[in-house]
Formats: structure tokens, sequence, C-alpha cells
């Protein structure tokens, strides 16, 4: 299997590997383009400048999804770590299964529901590497000892993004020092990307609130 970039492992991370889905594609979305923005602070190619992340050169990583945001960085450079975690979401995605599945690591599955709506099904092709990356996660969580910083960073973004099925609630909240730990590792995109989260499910009970009648 090619060599992954952080979105990439993000992404197995959220996969479905038994059911060949990917649960909540809005939370993966926002996921992916934190991880993306942690993998160039991780290369030393982003800094945190005044709360904003700022392009430090212009050299390639050779994976277009990190490439790509790093001239978006670039070229807008006034932008917030919490703008640029939703900014282009989910064209970062798209793009990214696209990368995945010509490298062979997914196969993405297209149709549409009813006729009309797109639906992606990625199937992971080596699902061990999955499994894996979910059992790395997990020791690093649980564990008192020194991990890499792309570990912590995963770590730290799993636990931000909420992903229940790699991390459950229980298991955050009783090794809640030692994520925070993990996250100063892992950068600014970590806690950015938890404050996102916190608002599409906001925005998400206020919807289902106002659709049953709950707001009158």
């Amino acid at each position: 299997m090619t060599e992954l970039s952080l979105p990439g492992r993000a992404y197995l991370l959220a996969c479905d590997t038994r059911r060949d889905r990917l649960p909540d594609r809005d939370r993966v979305a926002l996921l992916v383009r934190a991880a993306a923005l942690t993998d160039l602070v991780l290369r030393g190619l982003v800094a945190d400048a005044a709360g904003r992340p700022v392009a430090r050169g212009a050299a390639g990583t050779g994976h277009l999804v990190l490439d790509d945001l790093l001239a978006e960085l670039a070229a807008e450079p006034h932008r917030k770590w919490r703008a640029w975690v939703r900014r282009g979401a989910r064209g970062t995605l798209q793009s990214l299964e696209a990368q995945l599945d010509a490298a062979g690591v997914i196969t993405l599955r297209t149709s549409r529901v009813l006729g009309l709506f797109p639906r992606r099904r990625p199937a992971v092709r080596d699902a061990a590497t999955a499994a894996a990356l979910r059992d790395e996660v997990a020791s690093a969580l649980r564990s008192d000892a020194p991990v890499p910083a792309d570990v912590a960073a995963l770590t730290a973004l799993a636990a931000a993004a909420e992903l229940n099925a790699v991390l459950p609630r229980g298991e955050r909240r009783r090794h809640r020092d030692r994520l925070a730990r993990l996250a100063d590792q892992a950068g600014a995109a970590a806690p950015a990307l938890h404050k996102v989260i916190r608002e599409l499910k906001s925005a998400r009970t206020a919807y289902v609130a106002a659709a049953s009648g709950g707001g009158g």
C-alpha cells in the first residue's frame, strides 16, 4: 500500500470497513481538512502566526491534497485556523478519495439515492491497515509513553472529530489529560476542529428541533 499522508490515514481511520461506507461525510470532511493542515505543520511548511496558519515555503510535498492546501494558504494568509478547517472541506475530501482510489488504497463506488443524490461508498482494500491505525490510536491514548508527532496528531484529531467508533466518549473523558498533551503536539488545527465539530452538532440539533416544531 502506498505511503499515506496524515489526511489519508485520518480518512482510513474513519472508514467503516465492515460495511464499506464512510459514516457522516460532513464530519469526516472536516477531519480530513484539519489533518491536512496538521500534516503541513508537522512537515515544517506551515506555522501559526497570531492565530492564523501561514505558509513558510512553496516546496511541494508530493501529495496533491497537501500541495493544493499549501497554495491556498499562501494566497490567503489572513484566515484563522477554524475558517481553514471549514473552507473547502468537501472538495478536499473528494480530492483525497480520488487519489486514494487511484493509488489502490480504496475502491470508490458511486451511485445515486432515489436516482438523484450522489452517494460514495469506499471499500478499503487492506482492512488490516485501517485496523492497525485504530489500534495505534487507541494505544497512544491509553499509554503514557511518548509517541511520534504524527501518531499524537492523528489521535488528537480523532478525538476532536469525536470518532466514537475509534475513541469512545468514555475513553476520551477517562484520558482527558493525555489527550491534552497529545493535542499540544498536534498544533492549532486540532482545537479548531473540535470547535467546528461542536458547531456542526449544534446546527444539526437546532435543525432537528425546528423541523419537529420544537422551536415554537
